[in-house]
């Protein structure tokens, strides 16, 4: 798929020197197609590091994709060049009256505050109850994940005693599920964070699907009503030395952290991770591009609803 981004995104270049098809606005708009609008919420610190994880996996299909790039007003971000914000992010006041074909809810470091702490935790409401109406199909993931659950459906989030870190087996529970088309009967994800959800707690929800889960990290993607909001705790978007630029920056801080588990070879850090989970990863969003969004959403965006 070629993907739409600025030229003078950081992400262009990566992903140009990848052989990731990307295009500029002015190739773009001579092809006589509509692109699939879709918004990405990046509510990571790390903002030029996700802004090239998504824009890779949204990069991978014969779609072509105008990715929007939306941060919240109500917080400034501390780790992103105030010049970088301000030339390639919107604010919700910005686009709340538009509609998209798809959405990005990102995760975010800040699993130790309850939600209704996290300081921009009414606004990241009031754009959940958006997306209902606006958005065609939502894709929240990890702390986006647990957050829409629990403003959507009261599911709590529920601390546990170490940190999940690590690359995991998953299973599918639903056969032949199309967000899984092409999906090994196993494959790996990568998992980072410090809680998790109960199964019970969303097993009984009307419409709601278990569709992939881990003996380890547990219930890992489902998806409401047929594909209008699905929920990834984990991170098929990371590239290879993600989880190593996490571990080595817990250490060099001197906070407890083990070594990412199924990671390094032999569980060596001075060895150069293998990575397991990129075809699916890849995958994932792909299908979800394809039959969740371009296969369904209307031909006129304003008749999303």
């Amino acid at each position: 798929m070629p993907i739409k981004i600025p030229y003078d995104l950081p992400a262009f270049n990566t992903l140009t020197n990848e052989n990731i098809f990307v295009m500029t606005e002015t190739r773009a708009i001579k092809q006589d197609i509509r692109p699939l609008k879709i918004l990405m919420l990046n509510l990571m610190p790390t903002k030029i590091d996700t802004e090239t994880q998504f824009s890779r996996v949204l990069g991978n299909t014969p779609l072509q994709i105008d990715l929007e790039l939306l941060q919240t007003g109500s917080y400034l971000p501390k780790h992103t060049p105030e010049k970088h914000m301000l030339s390639f992010y919107k604010t919700f006041d910005e686009v709340k009256d538009k509609k998209y074909d798809g959405m990005i809810i990102t995760g975010a470091p800040i699993e130790h505050l309850a939600f209704e702490d996290v300081e921009y935790w009414p606004e990241i409401c009031e754009i959940f109850e958006w997306t209902k109406t606006h958005v065609h199909s939502t894709m929240h993931v990890c702390w986006g994940a647990q957050a829409a659950l629990y403003y959507h459906y009261g599911v709590p989030k529920i601390p546990l005693p170490q940190k999940l870190f690590g690359v995991f087996p998953h299973k599918q529970e639903v056969q032949n599920h199309l967000l899984m088309r092409g999906c090994d009967d196993v494959f790996y994800f990568p998992h980072s964070r410090h809680t998790t959800i109960n199964r019970e707690d969303v097993e009984n929800i009307k419409h709601m699907k278990i569709i992939a889960s881990s003996d380890y990290a547990g219930v890992t993607i489902l998806e409401y009503m047929d594909g209008k909001e699905f929920f990834i705790l984990g991170h098929g978007e990371y590239d290879p030395f993600t989880l190593k630029k996490e571990y080595d920056r817990d250490v060099s801080e001197g906070k407890p952290i083990n070594i990412p588990m199924h990671y390094y070879p032999d569980d060596d850090p001075s060895k150069d991770p293998i990575v397991l989970w990129r075809a699916h990863g890849n995958l994932i969003y792909s299908n979800w591009l394809n039959y969740f969004v371009y296969q369904t959403t209307p031909y006129n965006i304003e008749s999303v609803k």
